[in-house]
């Protein structure tokens, strides 16, 4: 037999919430690919696909079924929320920060849920869509927050550097969370909007391209300043984090670039969009790693009905 896995097991919860973060990560990544292949109207009601089918008919070809694949996957991600909020409730002794954390890392799914329909009923308006991201961006704040959250104790939190490095990685957090922004207002302005019908946002490519460089300039520098200033206070391993940071935010740049010079083929946007979500968890493990909770101690199992992982071979 496998071994058994018991319901108030702190390890399936850990997983459970990790769970949440990648799929979180995931349905951006799938909901860029309903934008790069024109499908963003593949089902242009809601919460039908058609007025007359909740799944799409075989006319409407390929750009259907992809957008109500990306429908459904919204389902899987009520489910792992729920499943992480059961878990949550059912650990001894029962943490409120951490059901709290599951509870909004749930209630994203909704709120998404409620822009992504908004997005359909406005055919795509640009900034509606923008939006829709930047949910994604607060939505996997929340997951993995519940995720960290279960492997620390509720005690405060502590800083593991100076304050001044506090300030300096809040600077980062700024400056990430702009470079998104005005990342998605880039894509709002170029092509790629999801239906070659849709209008985009009016902003000149050009210009607020340039902004976005610009401000990818200021992010390298500051991360570049706290790994160097973390090093000198011999943080070591929050400034392997800002460099495992550093190294998103070079590759996320070399791939903005690219895709810039090279007319935004639609691979390179696609991996761009993925990215803003690598620099984004990076830029939350940095965070995590300068101010941080003590670790959970390990606690004897206590008896309860068992969900075996597998069968006997």
């Amino acid at each position: 037999m496998y071994p058994s896995i018991t319901l108030d097991s702190p390890l399936l919860l850990r997983r459970m919430a990790l769970a949440s973060v990648v799929a979180n990560v995931g349905i951006v990544i799938t909901g860029g690919a309903v934008r790069l292949t024109g499908s963003g109207l593949g089902c242009p009601t809601v919460p039908m696909c058609t007025e007359d089918s909740l799944v799409p008919t075989p006319e409407m070809g390929i750009h259907g079924v992809i957008e109500f694949g990306n429908r459904t996957l919204t389902g899987v991600l009520a489910a792992i929320a729920i499943a992480g909020f059961v878990l949550a409730l059912r650990q001894r002794p029962r943490r409120r920060r951490v059901v709290t954390l599951s509870v909004l890392a749930g209630l994203g799914i909704p709120a998404q849920a409620v822009v992504g329909a908004a997005t359909v009923l406005t055919d795509l308006n640009p900034w509606v869509v923008g939006l829709h991201f930047l949910a994604s961006v607060a939505v996997i704040l929340a997951t993995y927050a519940f995720w960290r959250s279960t492997a620390e104790t509720d005690d405060p939190p502590t800083l593991t550097v100076p304050r001044p490095l506090w300030t300096l990685v809040r600077l980062v957090v700024v400056a990430a969370l702009t470079v998104i922004v005005i990342g998605v207002m880039v894509t709002g302005s170029g092509p790629h909007a999801g239906d070659e019908r849709v209008p985009r946002n009016g902003l000149d490519l050009e210009s607020i391209a340039q902004l976005h460089a610009e401000l990818v300039f200021l992010l390298v520098g500051l991360v570049v300043a706290t790994w160097l200033a973390l090093r000198a206070v011999g943080a070591s391993h929050a400034a392997n984090r800002a460099a495992v940071l550093l190294g998103i935010c070079l590759s996320e740049g070399l791939v903005g670039f690219v895709q810039y010079f090279t007319n935004l083929p639609v691979l390179l946007v696609g991996l761009h969009m993925a990215g803003a979500c690598a620099v984004w968890l990076g830029t939350l493990a940095l965070v995590w790693a300068v101010r941080t909770r003590p670790a959970v101690e390990p606690t004897p199992a206590t008896p309860q009905v068992a969900v075996t992982a597998g069968m006997a071979a």
